[in-house]
């Protein structure tokens, strides 16, 4: 920032007109010191070092602690096209780490089988699904937590987990939903520990299966009934989704946190 000073131009002029006579006094005493020194045989002192020349003598630092702290966010990572055209719920800052607690879901064969039929149903219709990256049971909402705040977080978040129980969740919701909300309560506590939101107020618990860009909840509506039969009218009978939730998981950034529930 650049400030601007006052002065009158009398005072401008006398005081570099006294710096150059005062510099040049300096200067004929300091060669006149160093004279001496040498003709007395003593070492000739050296002249300290400018903010500049210290600068160039320090060691670089090594490229990988460099690329640990980037002097900017790379513009890729708020590219919308390179992400499906979805766009952050918050803006990506370095030391900020989205996270959320949840169950994970492994697919079985017929779930894969029972996603395609439903995928190619919304595509009749004109509704173009991709399919999750991966399949889970959110226990919190994407919240930010700073670097330094993950090892407390998670050592807090075993603590509130200590005594939840597992069990089996038929994912329509038939079971579980007791067990489930005594979990997100043990989450709830660590979240309002380090003053983040809590989970909804009254959840509905489920697994996302796929996503679109954009507002298609009319055209989806028209298909329900259609999406529904695929899974009410599975050749084995209606298609139940189950979740071994013997281990909850915590994702902040790329670091995945595991919590083994009692059995």
């Amino acid at each position: 920032m650049l400030v601007g000073y006052s002065s009158s131009s009398s005072s401008e002029e006398d005081g570099e007109a006294g710096g150059e006579a005062e510099g040049a006094k300096n200067q004929s005493e300091t060669t006149c010191r160093k004279c001496q020194e040498e003709d007395d045989g003593l070492p000739t002192r050296k002249k300290p070092k400018t903010e500049e020349e210290s600068r160039k003598s320090r060691l670089p630092l090594p490229g990988c602690v460099l690329t640990m702290f980037p002097d900017e966010v790379d513009s890729q990572t708020e590219d919308s096209s390179l992400h499906g055209g979805r766009i952050r719920s918050f803006k990506h800052e370095r030391g900020n780490w989205a996270s959320y607690v949840y169950f994970p879901y492994h697919p079985e064969e017929e779930f894969g089988e029972l996603l395609d039929g439903i995928l190619s149903a919304a595509c009749a219709r004109g509704v173009v699904l991709t399919v999750q990256d991966e399949f889970h049971l959110s226990l919190s909402q994407t919240v930010v937590l700073r670097h330094h705040w993950i090892q407390p977080f998670t050592q807090s978040l075993k603590s509130s987990l200590t005594g939840c129980k597992r069990t089996f969740l038929g994912m329509e919701v038939s079971t579980g939903h007791a067990q489930m909300l005594d979990l997100i309560r043990a989450v709830d506590r660590t979240m309002t520990e380090f003053r983040l939101e809590t989970f909804y107020k009254d959840p509905s618990f489920h697994v996302s299966l796929a996503w679109c860009v954009g507002d298609q909840t009319v055209q989806m509506e028209e298909c329900m009934q259609e999406l529904q039969s695929l899974v009410d009218d599975h050749e084995d009978g209606p298609f139940v989704l189950r979740l071994d939730c013997s281990e909850l998981r915590c994702r902040t950034g790329n670091k995945t946190f595991r919590f083994a529930l009692e059995s």
